[in-house]
């Protein structure tokens, strides 16, 4: 069993909070350096699991994982993904598209909260993925368009983002650019992040 993580110094330093969360929450975060061994199928098909539960409106479940796991499958995805990303995530063990479809299986119709939805099962993947030890990162840094033909997905569907998964590597891996930033984010407090009443805001 795939032991659960706890915030180690450098989150808790990063990221206090003014009330209490579940630890994984904040031990959640993006690395850059990817440990290269395999991930098991078990634990790897394990955060896909967790994905597909995520809520959606009406139940519609738009989001579609496309992984790449093998190495002929990862230098496919390579040729869509920024090099800024690429100089890192060819590390990662497995990669996966996330794509989003943007009309309803019932009736057709556009749906407004196809994005929205996406985002809820990319994030139950990643708390997911703490949950087993594994980290995660999200890009955006790659051509959607090139992403789509080469992976097969119809115009109904929008890839969002490519997710790097494995096991968190040494630092030493990455250029000195990337080290610098290789470290948990802080965040806005939460007095500018939710109002009471009425939006306070700009």
């Amino acid at each position: 069993m795939a032991e659960t993580n706890r915030p180690d110094e450098e989150v808790r330093e990063a990221r206090p909070t003014a009330y209490e969360v579940h630890p994984n929450v904040l031990q959640r975060w993006s690395p850059r350096a990817f440990d290269e061994r395999e991930v098991p199928e078990e634990l790897l098909f394990g955060l896909f699991e967790a994905a597909r539960y995520a809520p959606s409106a009406n139940n519609e479940q738009p989001w579609r994982y496309v992984l790449a796991r093998t190495k002929q499958d990862r230098e496919a995805f390579y040729e869509f993904i920024n090099e800024g990303n690429r100089s890192w995530c060819e590390r990662a063990p497995a990669l996966a598209v996330l794509a989003a479809k943007k009309t309803s299986s019932r009736n057709g119709n556009p749906m407004r909260t196809y994005a929205f939805d996406a985002g809820a099962s990319w994030a139950t993947l990643a708390l997911e993925a703490t949950n087993k030890g594994l980290v995660t990162h999200a890009m955006g840094g790659f051509d959607a368009a090139k992403a789509k033909e080469a992976l097969g997905f119809s115009d109904d569907y929008e890839p969002m983002i490519v997710i790097a998964i494995g096991y968190r590597g040494d630092p030493a891996v990455l250029t000195e650019g990337q080290r610098e930033r290789e470290k948990p984010s802080s965040r806005k407090a939460l007095s500018e992040v939710v109002h009471e009443g009425k939006f306070q805001g700009e």
